[in-house]
């Protein structure tokens, strides 16, 4: 696939920050980082903690009227359409070119400090990416992540052999990087720190996490 040139005015070493939005909403009926909670839209919450550790934000987005979503943020469309969110995360990177910290668009209580952490991690040990354990099913969170330019030759190799399991892809990479499930909670509760809004269940559960919070 080709790759755009680098933009002259980037910091190599600085990562960008790419809000991954290019799902098709199925079990949420609308785009879920539109919804609100705390009064706050996602998609928002999202951006304030990429914006703390980063200036340069992207979202990538497949949907006509996404340009209106975050407005003066450049979008981009999936790499590979239908391919879920490693080719989002390619799309990020080769428009990039420098490290991205990655977040989906559906999750409220990312936090600012945590993904510093995934960056410092990537940039200090010279990882193709940057995991954090998770009480997940998989185990991990592949959408709140930090990818660096060097783990492209294996993305376009997931992609192109259709190999699109986000877990499957972060426990293949030779040289990731990891931040310990104890060393997640450190930044807070690691259940609210990647909770998912993809239900109208998961907002419910959202907003009362977001009310208890206050």
């Amino acid at each position: 696939m080709p790759r755009p040139a680098a933009h002259p005015e980037a910091n190599a070493a600085a990562p960008a920050g790419a809000i991954l939005a290019g799902g098709a909403n199925r079990r949420f009926g609308s785009p879920k980082g539109l919804a609100r909670v705390g009064g706050v839209r996602i998609v928002d919450r999202v951006a304030a903690a990429l914006r703390a550790v980063t200036a340069d934000l992207l979202l990538v987005a497949n949907a006509s009227d996404a340009g209106a979503w975050l407005p003066g943020v450049p979008v981009i469309a999936d790499a590979v359409p239908g391919a879920g969110g490693l080719s989002g995360v390619h799309a990020a990177l080769t428009h990039m070119r420098r490290p991205a910290l990655v977040v989906a668009w559906d999750m409220p209580f990312v936090s600012a400090p945590l993904l510093r952490a995934l960056a410092q991690r990537c940039a200090e040990e010279h990882a193709d990416a940057c995991f954090a354990e998770s009480p997940s099913p998989v185990g991990l969170e592949p959408f709140c992540a930090c990818f660096a330019p060097s783990c492209l030759p294996a993305l376009e190799a997931a992609l192109a052999s259709g190999r699109t399991g986000g877990a499957e892809f972060a426990r293949a990479l030779p040289r990731a990087s990891w931040l310990r499930a104890d060393e997640v909670a450190t930044f807070g509760d690691p259940a609210r720190l990647f909770l998912s809004v993809n239900t109208a269940a998961d907002l419910a559960r959202a907003e009362a996490l977001c009310q208890d919070a206050v």
